[in-house]
């Protein structure tokens, strides 16, 4: 059995050869460029990346991250509904991390079993009782949003502990004005240079009481981190520091940085360092990238951490399950957001309905990242699922499964050739107490080999630049050629369509 590529949804088509109206302008631009035009910009945004050192390690290699020429385009009509989607269920997740970490009256009431809780293994104990003054415990989120074989909107995922993939968002949109600007005359997208911005107010707002002026740092394990990239980036683009835990001390309950002036108070730390590395008097003692005393700096309220020890609680692919009815609970409304249809290991008849059916299902590790773990069953062999089939009898509250989904797909230029590909995509959203922003865009990522269905970067998976509309500007089609960029050897004039290279584009949803 396998994963029948034809039944998701394309994106950029309704029928063969009919493009939907906010991709019209795009296809109908790549369909006046021969190969060599879209290989020589493609080349030149890997040229890019590498001189700006925008990478990631993959099988222990730094690389491009490989960014394709097409748009993933989303009308504002539907970005309005996501976004709303978004902001509730981070509502809802800081609502469940406050009251599972204070009170647990979502507990006592019998809405999530507390062992279901307590055994997961991101639930940190240590932050209980821990209670920021004025910071929420999400500063920053990224919500997983896959589009079913229907063309509905569903959550993935969530990652409210340190998602990643910002600055892929901000670097993409960046080479594209540059190597394609002139498809942006024909439309008015959203911008992203907002973010950085954004999240420095959200962690200066979050400063301890009485803290006027506060010092924010960005804290990283080290330059071997796959996302060091991205912390270089945040701590530049915010002008703070970018410190490393050798850098900070805690004394009396009160962090300091070390500097050549000696040292300096620290307010807040957007911290990109995982838990069990942060503090080793807590949690790892041979944690070399942490800082001693942290939490009890945190408990005393001297400094606040973002986002906030023990979120991992809420990415328990668990708990994932029970986000609907947290929506409920806590905000007494009904989620605008559906999740993909999954089924709690830890009950024994949804757990001897998967077991029977392997083939079926994509099983994660609840405590899974990366895309590690995952084994989709109908692209799974034998020795796989007998494998797993003894995995989940051993520990089947370690697992969710899911029903297999194939995922929309966007042309992508892979081979010389646009093929559809499957995608993805990852919103962030900044909460600063008060009010919860999402970025109008985010991260989608391709899954570039044919057929897969797992799209994250230390999987060979790429990107997209994606672009949320403000609206459809009409198109004069006599300017909607390629304009001539400053390179000569980019000059795309018009010529003849040639239907061979571009066949792809108009066969719906399967490879060639």
């Amino acid at each position: 059995m396998d994963v029948d590529p034809s039944l998701a949804w394309d994106e950029v088509f309704s029928a063969p050869g009919v493009a939907r109206p906010v991709y019209r302008e795009i296809v109908d631009v790549l369909g006046d460029l021969k190969t060599v035009d879209i290989r020589t910009r493609y080349d030149q945004l890997g040229r890019t990346f590498a001189e700006r050192g925008v990478t990631f390690a993959f099988g222990g290699e730094e690389r491009p991250f490989p960014l394709d020429l097409i748009p993933r385009i989303i009308a504002a009509t539907e970005w309005g509904v996501l976004s709303a989607g978004i902001q509730q269920r981070v509502k809802a997740l800081e609502a469940f991390l406050d009251d599972v970490y204070g009170p647990g009256e979502c507990l006592n009431d019998g809405l999530i079993p507390r062992h279901v809780v307590t055994s997961s293994p991101h639930f940190r104990r240590e932050a209980t009782g821990i209670v920021p003054r004025f910071a929420p415990r999400i500063t920053v989120s990224g919500v997983d949003i896959i589009r079913d074989e229907s063309g509905n909107l569903r959550v993935l995922e969530d990652d409210v502990r340190i998602p990643s993939g910002i600055s892929y968002v901000i670097e993409n949109r960046r080479a594209m004005t540059q190597s394609f600007g002139s498809l942006f005359t024909n439309y008015r997208v959203h911008p992203v240079d907002e973010y950085p911005a954004r999240l420095l107010r959200a962690l200066h707002l979050s400063a301890p009481e009485g803290v006027r002026d506060p010092t924010v740092v960005v804290l990283t394990p080290g330059v071997h981190n796959a996302a060091y990239f991205e912390h270089v980036l945040l701590a530049r683009l915010m002008g703070v520091e970018l410190v490393e835990g050798s850098d900070l001390v805690v004394v009396a309950n009160k962090v300091n940085m070390r500097t050549t002036q000696g040292e300096r108070p620290v307010h807040v730390i957007y911290r990109r360092v995982d838990d069990e590395w942060l503090d080793p008097l807590h949690f790892r003692p041979d944690s070399v990238v942490g800082v001693a005393g942290l939490v009890n700096a945190a408990r005393a309220k001297t400094v606040t951490i973002a986002n906030a020890i023990g979120n991992g609680v809420a990415d328990d692919k668990l708990i994932y399950t029970y986000v609907p009815e947290l929506i409920r609970y806590f905000l007494n409304e009904e989620p605008l957001l559906e999740n993909v249809e999954s089924y709690r290991l830890d009950d024994v008849e949804s757990l001897h309905e998967v077991l029977d059916h392997l083939e079926r299902y994509v099983v994660k590790p609840v405590d899974g990242s990366g895309g590690h773990g995952i084994v989709i069953g109908p692209q799974a062999d034998e020795a796989t699922l007998v494998e797993l089939r003894a995995t989940l009898l051993a520990n089947p509250r370690g697992h969710i499964a899911q029903r297999t989904v194939a995922l929309s797909t966007v042309p992508t230029f892979v081979d010389d050739q646009l093929l559809p590909r499957h995608v993805d995509l990852r919103p962030f959203a900044i909460n600063d107490g008060r009010e919860v922003w999402v970025l109008p865009g985010g991260l989608t990522r391709v899954a570039l080999p044919q057929g897969a269905l797992v799209v994250n970067s230390s999987r060979g998976g790429g990107s997209k630049d994606t672009w949320v509309l403000a609206d459809v500007v009409p198109i004069d089609l006599e300017r909607a050629h390629v304009e001539p960029t400053s390179s000569p050897s980019l000059a795309a004039p018009k010529v003849q369509r040639e239907a061979r290279q571009y066949g792809p584009l108009t066969q719906s949803g399967s490879d060639q």
